[in-house]
């Protein structure tokens, strides 16, 4: 098999023929994008991932990051991944032209980001940090904090981060306590820590640039009173860099990722860390935010990059292994047959594909919104922002929980050899497990989409969600062979509709522990609705296509298409059956067990 860990094809199909993603160049911003800049830059961006990010995958495993007398090393080949990255025009793919940028469409960034993610997330992955972290400066910082950190960031030569997380607050943001001290200069005296900090500290990185919240000494309490600021690990001064009292105490031994180092850093214990503000004084969070949605789509890609290397392993596994025959064949003369031949082996491989599939789909309908939002204008504009806020806790949240199962499958079809780390399945395992915790645990995710996103703008995005559903549910039925699955998903459509009203008179009469209880199952049955209706979209094309005289494998591929959308409506969306029944219950058994009980 060609492609070891995604599918060019695949990424072409659902840019160009579900998507139309090169009608973009319709707006102004991205005018010189046609089918050829798409699928070059698909090209340049697997080249990226064949040459530098896939091969070092494993290795970086075997040999971990780790911490000696104050320094975090990494992989030594990581240098050439950023370079090439950066000199790819990666980090700066989003920029305006009259800064050297290259307005590239989002949706097509991103199906590149997915492509190193696929390759190699662990390399990859401060790469679009620094993306994150720089953005922050460009948008909100002053001209001489630009002038001073973006070069030296959009080269790679200096990393960025977000620095949020400390130790008595985790996710609860309005309980940091790191501190910043006005000085007579206009800089900031920073004293604190930061936990679980991505890519906090290495030697691949001339320097770290930390986006840093804390709050400035006499802010108000509680989220009101959070700043943001940047604080380098060493500071730029008269053309050399200067420790800057940023110390890294150590490196996490995690389960996986472990060649992505997450650091604990302390700021200002010898008082001679400088921190320099980003914006305005308490509007700290605010800007955060914007980091921190792109990085929860981020989160989703680095997932779906995850599923997308272990199916391809598994699928090439499968076409390999001979073992056993089938049931009804008692001749043990026979040769065994390859284990794709067994129906469970292809239920995980098309587990894996209605998943791996659909998430891309998802992550690029979020993308193509957000295309929109960023150079669209009017009604189109303000519909693509609702979709989008509505759905991000979605693209997020359903292929990093899916993913888990999804790579189990994975597991599972190379039996005991899946567990050895003969093959790169129990990695990637290992690997894609934080993903539900970055960026904000599921239960976070799920809060966020029934007690904010469903209710915004007094139900507008979760009115539009549903428009845009039936939209597809109508185009479907042009299409005999589909009419079960539009039953199946209208069916479903209105049952989480019918839900969203029992939560929200919930919300209208008890208090909010009530109604958000089981948050997380209301995410699920959400995001299994919002794939069912990407693989309806999907196979709308495929069955167009298959109306054509086609080669042998395109055949293949269209077909498979509508066998992994019927996989998804018969396998998945029948569980939102289950979903539904609890969430319409009455019973409150995690709401109500005295925790005495379970101590």
């Amino acid at each position: 098999m060609k492609e070891e860990y995604i599918s060019l094809r695949n990424l072409q199909f659902l840019l160009h023929e579900v998507f139309n993603a090169t009608q973009l160049n319709k707006l102004e911003r991205y005018s010189d994008y046609d089918r050829e800049a798409f699928d070059m830059s698909l090209e340049a961006a697997k080249l990226i991932g064949d040459q530098h990010l896939f091969p070092i995958y494993r290795e970086m495993d075997k040999n971990k990051a780790y911490y000696k007398d104050g320094v975090v090393y990494v992989h030594p080949k990581l240098r050439e991944v950023y370079q090439a990255i950066a000199e790819g025009g990666w980090i700066t793919a989003l920029d305006d032209y009259d800064i050297e940028g290259q307005q590239m469409p989002i949706t097509l960034f991103n199906c590149g980001v997915l492509i190193f993610y696929a390759a190699n997330a662990n390399a990859a992955s401060p790469s679009q940090l620094t993306v994150g972290a720089a953005n922050l400066i460009k948008n909100f910082a002053s001209e001489e904090l630009k002038a001073t950190y973006l070069p030296k960031m959009h080269s790679l030569e200096w990393q960025g981060t977000m620095a949020l997380t400390e130790p008595q607050a985790g996710s609860s943001l309005s309980d940091i306590t790191s501190t910043a001290y006005p000085l007579p200069d206009g800089s900031y005296k920073i004293k604190g820590q930061k936990i679980y900090i991505s890519a906090g500290d290495h030697n691949a990185a001339d320097n770290v640039v930390h986006l840093l919240l804390a709050r400035i000494d006499g802010a108000p309490a509680g989220t009101k009173g959070i700043s943001l600021f940047v604080v380098p690990k060493f500071r730029p001064e008269e053309d050399k860099l200067t420790p800057n009292d940023v110390t890294t105490a150590g490196i996490y031994g995690k389960m996986g990722q472990k060649g992505y180092v997450a650091a604990h850093l302390m700021f200002g214990e010898h008082d001679s860390c400088r921190g320099f503000l980003v914006g305005e004084p308490h509007q700290g969070l605010s800007y955060m935010f914007q980091m921190m949605n792109e990085a929860r789509i981020g989160t989703g890609l680095l997932s779906t990059g995850n599923i997308s290397a272990a199916y391809y392993a598994s699928l090439k596994y499968a076409n390999e292994r001979a073992q056993g025959r089938h049931p009804s064949n008692k001749d043990l003369s026979q040769e065994q047959v390859l284990i794709i031949e067994h129906a469970d082996v292809r239920r995980m491989l098309l587990m894996q594909k209605s998943i791996l599939e659909g998430s891309i789909s998802l992550l690029l309908q979020c993308s193509y919104y957000a295309d929109i939002l960023h150079a669209g204008e009017g009604q189109e504009k303000e519909e693509a922002y609702l979709l989008l806020e509505l759905l991000t806790p979605i693209a997020k949240s359903f292929p990093a929980e899916m993913g888990v199962h999804s790579i189990s499958n994975a597991m599972q079809c190379l039996g005991g050899a899946g567990y050895t780390d003969d093959f790169p399945i129990e990695q990637y395992y290992r690997d894609i497990r934080i993903n539900a915790i970055y960026e904000g645990t599921t239960a976070i995710h799920g809060m966020d989409l029934l007690g904010r996103k469903v209710t915004m703008a007094g139900g507008k995005a979760f009115k539009l969600f549903v428009s845009e559903v039936k939209k597809t549910l109508d185009k479907a039925l042009e299409h005999d062979t589909l009419t079960d699955h539009v039953t199946n998903l209208a069916e479903r459509l209105k049952s989480l509709h019918e839900t969203t009203l029992h939560l929200m008179d919930l919300a209208s009469k008890d208090k909010p522990e009530v109604f958000l209880a089981d948050a997380s199952l209301y995410l699920e049955f959400f995001g299994i609705v919002t794939v069912s209706w990407q693989w309806l979209k999907q196979a709308i094309i495929a069955k167009e296509a298959l109306k054509k005289e086609l080669p042998a494998n395109e055949f293949n591929f269209y077909s498979g298409k509508v066998k992994a959308c019927e996989y998804f409506i018969e396998y998945e969306l029948s569980k939102t059956l289950g979903l539904e029944k609890r969430l319409k219950s009455s019973a409150r058994t995690s709401l109500e067990t005295n925790p005495l009980f379970i101590n």
